[in-house]
């Protein structure tokens, strides 16, 4: 009953999203103060059912409910119970819920928290927040109901895949989930711009803490996705330029293009029209990536569907988004009026440039995601995009955008003194020059090695030079600094914190990527292998059971100078509900670098006994990697300081007018 009633509750919350579309759109129009707010209280009941649906579906999965087709497809009652529950969105039936779930709660934070928002702005917003809600409701009710029974129920489930079975899987998809699914409230305070003909300070304002929160989930997202592929997947890497990571790579560039932008909107009046593209085309690259991983034209562990039927269904709500969005943008932008002139030289100038390199690196890994589909698509044969096209395209834009992260920020607003600047940053200058002279004498890797860590420390220093000079640092008394530091607003603290995590990420790319040392052995019991000054020997490899598998797990003593400093346990898992098997790497992670180890298959003599039996071992050093992610968290970390800024906080109350006092603006 309870699956029925979750059934009935996604038609309810269709209903509602109908509802939505057109009450306050027509509210909005005839300046309606009562249909404006019926769409308030659609969007919030939209969210109340879609959430009934959600929680319907994860009971089934928790109760191992195997009447439920999605439960019997993808759970086993010998699952524990996070995976049981992960199991709701591991597959395509269910991610669709947990998709539109998160949908409808970024359309009931703007009904529920918008009260600073103009009343026909809002409605519009929330018009357009429903048209997608409807659209996505009608595919899955149409083509993937979560609900179908099945008859007779099987006595067990075919279980999940067991490379889902991971705490980082488990929580990468909600996180990915919120910044996709996010920035449609961008897209949709961009189509009611448009639609009213307005976009000024105020909008800009009002669309950054939305568009900043769907940012900082897609890059938690992000970094949680490739720290599950480093330690999972066993290859001692971070990134692939995979066509799956890239759909969700594309919209963070475009994102991140779009925030920048919206600051000089709000700043300025200035790159209205931009913005607004920006707007656009950041959500149309997120519905792109849901159509690549749901349509079946790509083949990943992440990719869910592989029904054609389905993949056309999105195509039409991508093409609909598409021509709908930017036919809209195409009429009205030319009537946007623009703002206040700037010179090249300028902070708006550091952004413009900021924009126009995301964007053409945007560009170029679309290229290279979408050229081999089209390529076979139109019967060209497979071919493969790589790694070495992603270095020569989208690496060489990256480098100058690096540069100008470290002065723009220094820059003033209409007019910048750049000879004013560089004298500025001459300390940051010396400190760079340091390190890239100890990298040219110490580097024994490749040569790009010594541009990324002049480039890190480039960053690093100018983030930290800037907010010196917003203090007053050495300028003063010390107390005054501290005094101007705690009174600085949190949005200028946290652009200082991410340009300078910025930093700390870059390096520890280039710190794993140039100086990895790698091997890879067939060791046997007692044999010992020397790997970035570690003595690492194999005491044993033992079967072990577990929840749902059982393992081969060896045992690697590790010595440095001497002494054993760590036992490292790679296994190698083999499930059998589905039967997979999964390597389990071992990490001993330090603040400078990880030891990584990698249990591979057993090895048997050739013929006439020769050759070494034992089992295949790879075993890398990643010098730096750890910073990879710390610079992420410390980024996400920037964001949201940003987001507790009572200028950009959403629903920020209005502070109550003293009595006979006049209202000023």
């Amino acid at each position: 009953m309870i699956v029925e009633a979750g059934h009935f509750a996604l038609i309810l919350a269709f209903v509602f999203a109908c509802i939505q579309i057109v009450v306050p759109l027509i509210g909005a129009r005839r300046g309606d103060d009562a249909l404006m707010d019926a769409g308030r209280m659609a969007a919030l009941g939209q969210f109340a059912f879609i959430l009934a649906a959600f929680l319907s579906l994860t009971h089934a999965f928790i109760v191992s409910d195997f009447s439920v087709a999605a439960v019997a497809a993808n759970s086993h009652s010998a699952k524990p119970l996070l995976y049981k529950i992960s199991g709701v969105w591991g597959n395509h039936e269910g991610s669709m819920v947990l998709w539109v779930l998160i949908l409808a709660l970024f359309g009931g934070a703007v009904a529920g928290l918008g009260n600073n928002l103009p009343p026909s702005l809002r409605a519009r917003v929330l018009s357009v927040q429903g048209m997608i809600g409807a659209g996505f409701l009608a595919f899955i009710l149409l083509t993937s109901n979560p609900f179908f029974r099945v008859n007779p129920a099987p006595v067990d489930g075919s279980g999940l895949n067991p490379i889902l079975q991971d705490p980082g899987l488990a929580f990468h998809p909600p996180f990915l989930y919120l910044g996709y699914v996010g920035f449609s409230i961008a897209f949709s305070f961009a189509i009611a711009a448009l639609i009213e003909g307005r976009v000024d300070a105020a909008w800009a304002r009002w669309v950054r803490p939305w568009t900043l929160a769907a940012w900082c989930a897609l890059t938690l997202g992000i970094a949680l996705g490739s720290w599950w592929a480093y330690y999972e997947l066993g290859w001692g890497g971070f990134w692939f330029w995979d066509p799956v990571e890239n759909a969700s790579f594309m919209p963070w560039l475009a994102g991140t293009a779009l925030l920048h932008s919206a600051i000089v909107v709000e700043k300025r009046g200035a790159l209205k029209s931009w913005t607004i593209l920006l707007a656009i085309l950041t959500f149309l690259l997120s519905l792109m990536g849901t159509f690549l991983v749901r349509s079946g034209v790509l083949t990943s562990v992440h990719a869910f569907a592989n029904d054609p039927e389905r993949g056309l269904f999105i195509l039409g709500l991508l093409l609909v988004a598409t021509v709908g969005g930017l036919g809209l943008y195409a009429m009205r932008a030319p009537t946007l009026k623009t703002g206040g002139l700037f010179a090249p030289i300028s902070r708006e100038g550091g952004l413009v440039l900021n924009n126009l390199l995301l964007g053409t690196g945007c560009a170029t890994v679309l290229i290279g995601t979408l050229y081999p589909l089209v390529l076979d698509a139109f019967g060209g044969g497979k071919v493969s995009v790589g790694v070495p096209y992603f270095t020569l395209t989208f690496v060489p834009l990256m480098v100058p955008l690096l540069v100008v992260m470290g002065i723009g920020p220094l820059l003033a607003w209409k007019r910048g003194d750049l000879p004013g600047v560089l004298m500025r940053l001459r300390a940051a200058a010396m400190v760079t020059g340091i390190a890239c002279l100890a990298t040219i004498l110490l580097n024994d890797g490749p040569a790009f090695a010594i541009l990324g860590v002049t480039l890190a420390v480039w960053l690093i220093m100018g983030a930290l030079t800037e907010l010196a000079d917003r203090i007053r640092l050495f300028r003063g008394p010390l107390s005054a600094s501290l005094s101007r530091l705690i009174h600085l607003p949190r949005s200028a603290i946290a652009m200082t914190t991410a340009h300078a995590a910025m930093g700390i990420t870059v390096l520890g790319i280039t710190g794993s990527t140039a100086w990895q040392t790698e091997r890879i052995l067939i060791m046997s019991q007692g044999d010992t292998t020397e790997v970035a000054g570690y003595a690492l020997t194999l005491e044993k490899v033992a079967q072990v059971p577990g929840p749902n598998y059982t393992a081969e797990r060896a045992t690697l003593q590790v010595a440095a100078g001497g002494r054993t400093i760590t036992t490292l346990y790679p296994e190698k898992r083999r499930f059998t509900n589905p039967p997979q098997i999964t390597t389990e790497a071992a990490i001993r992670t330090t603040l400078m670098a990880d030891l990584y180890a990698v249990l591979g298959d057993r090895q048997e003599p050739g013929a006439g006994g020769q050759g070494k039996a034992g089992w295949t071992v790879r075993i890398y050093h990643n010098p730096l990697v750890p910073w990879i992610w710390i610079g992420t968290v410390i980024m996400v970390l920037g964001g949201l300081v940003s987001l507790t800024d009572r200028r950009h906080r959403v629903g920020a109350p209005a502070r109550a007018q003293a009595p006979g006092r006049p209202r000023t603006a």
